[in-house]
């Protein structure tokens, strides 16, 4: 499986390469329009991508949460592992929005934008409301909340509503934890789905290197190395935004645990390293759970729970470098966002944060997720798409230093007592 995920990266890779490299010579060579006729094998694989979103949105993070188990299964040690973990990625989206907001390295970028249909042609007067101080960021944060609640979960799923598919699949897994006995038809048949979602995703993205090229040989035959240049502008965001969160984590993990950063990090660095050539930190886990027992002191029972928690909820790089990406490519199609539609990324990013482990190619997936779920074209996703494997390995480094701190915060956090009683429960369930 890791052997074809590794061969699935380099087929991907090969295509951008292509593309990028076909593109400049367009460019340069004033044949840019050729682009117009290989269009259409773009659009399709954009339009592959937007339809397997509302049922793997649904399917993954019902069951993300159905997995989780019930407060009272999950003891002292899950609830506060699950609460840290919510907490730290909504930080990093956070963080992800301070940064490109500061920098805004989309601002001016030459990517070829002009005359790309698929923009949401309402949304700009909306996004024209945004004065107004503290008054006004109460009503933003009113009008998100309110339309974040369905009234008709079907009607939000035909609409594309993903925030609204979220909420509701979040209270629908809540609701099968509570209700084990009754909801066992329903998590079956949702199961099925999620599984037949990924299945089909798989498909999709075994079509994602044809998909990429003739993408990245659009974007560069309109704008050549300009792209290049913004979108340096753009990884160097990204990349400070990962590090200041990864130095946040680091000053919490030495605070509550009582150790050095440099211990920290000495202790955790093969997985850190490993994390950073795999990009993959399910491949990493192994070494994470090796190096937070043996390196940093973690108890066993802790790591054994934790480590494989937070590698499926907790994903603080992906969700800041989503955020990051959704306002760059904004910024490059000249949509202002307001307060409301970046308090939408900001709990987009948080929430699909819970089901993206599971997804293959999850970076292209939660990228259409959130861009979707303020109105932005799916197809700007092709903007960054040059870049995307670089900061895939930076991203997917924090995802695991986020991992291990969190265990060891957890762990710094309990008493002997309160790991007794957290086996005795998972022993009753």
């Amino acid at each position: 499986m890791q052997e074809a995920s590794k061969k699935e990266a380099q087929r991907i890779a090969i295509g951008m390469i292509a593309g990028l490299a076909l593109g400049l010579i367009l460019y340069f060579t004033g044949l840019g329009h050729v682009v117009d006729y290989m269009k259409p094998i773009g659009d399709i694989f954009i339009s592959l991508l937007k339809m397997v979103i509302i049922p793997l949105v649904f399917s993954s993070i019902f069951m993300a949460m159905y997995h989780l188990g019930t407060p009272e299964s999950l003891g002292k040690m899950g609830v506060k592992a699950v609460i840290y973990y919510f907490m730290t990625t909504a930080v990093a989206v956070l963080v992800g929005i301070i940064f490109v907001n500061l920098i805004n390295p989309g601002v001016g970028a030459d990517l070829g934008t002009a005359g790309l249909h698929g923009l949401n042609e309402g949304m700009q007067a909306k996004v024209s409301q945004n004065s107004g101080g503290w008054f006004a960021l109460y009503n933003a944060v009113k009008e998100v909340i309110l339309n974040a609640v369905p009234k008709n979960p079907v009607q939000a799923m035909a609409e594309g509503q993903i925030l609204q598919v979220i909420v509701f699949s979040i209270l629908f897994g809540m609701v099968a934890l509570y209700l084990p006995k009754e909801s066992e038809p329903v998590v079956k048949v949702i199961n099925s789905l999620e599984k037949m979602s990924l299945f089909l995703t798989h498909g999709i993205m075994k079509f994602a290197p044809v998909g990429i090229f003739v993408l990245m040989t659009g974007v560069l035959a309109k704008s050549g190395f300009s792209a290049i240049v913004s979108l340096s502008k753009y990884m160097l965001t990204v990349i400070l935004g990962l590090g200041c969160h990864g130095i946040l984590l680091l000053f919490i993990g030495s605070w509550k645990s009582k150790k050095s950063p440099m211990f920290i990090l000495r202790g955790i660095g093969p997985a850190l390293i490993t994390a950073f050539s795999t990009a993959s930190s399910a491949a990493t886990l192994p070494i994470t759970m090796a190096n937070v027992e043996e390196n940093l002191g973690v108890r066993k029972d802790t790591a054994k729970f934790v480590l494989p928690l937070g590698a499926t909820i907790n994903m603080d790089g992906t969700a800041l470098y989503e955020s990051v990406a959704a306002i760059f490519i904004a910024q490059a199609y000249g949509i202002h966002l307001g307060i409301n539609q970046q308090l939408i990324i900001f709990l987009t990013a948080s929430l699909a944060a819970i089901g993206a482990a599971a997804i293959p190619g999850a970076g292209l997936i939660t990228m259409s997720i959130v861009l979707s779920a303020v109105g932005l074209p799916i197809e700007g996703i092709g903007l960054i798409l040059a870049v995307d494997r670089v900061l895939d390995m930076f991203r997917t480094t924090v995802n695991v230093f986020g991992d291990s701190v969190g265990t060891l915060v957890v762990d710094s956090m309990l008493d002997d007592s309160d790991l007794k009683d957290d086996v005795e429960a998972v022993a009753t369930t």
